[in-house]
């Protein structure tokens, strides 16, 4: 199996999966930080986090997958959401627990 079809079996058969350096116990970076701490503040306990510094093939392969050129990446239900700053925005609007509900 090549990343792209390791990609597309995580995205689908999770419902929330979030690419991240580290992991949420050890964020290897900031950005990755944050997401997994909004995660958290939406109530997300349980989802799939995939630490890219593991895998360099996954690595570059997500961002070929979303078109995306930045770690972390978030999905929900199969599709793409963004970045960490994606994340902040739609989480302080109210958007992204409206996401994670649905």
């Amino acid at each position: 199996m090549n990343a792209q079809e390791t990609i597309r079996q995580q995205v689908e058969g999770h419902a929330v999966v979030l690419y991240m350096k580290g992991s949420p116990q050890f964020p290897q970076c900031g950005f990755s930080s944050r997401a997994t701490q909004i995660l958290k503040a939406c109530g997300v306990e349980d989802f799939l986090a995939v630490n890219v510094l593991a895998d360099a093939e996954i690595r570059e392969g997500i961002k070929t997958f979303s078109n995306w050129p930045t770690i972390p990446q978030l999905y929900i239900k199969g599709e793409f959401v963004g970045g960490s700053d994606v994340m902040m925005e739609l989480y302080q609007n109210g958007e992204l627990k409206t996401l994670l509900a649905a």
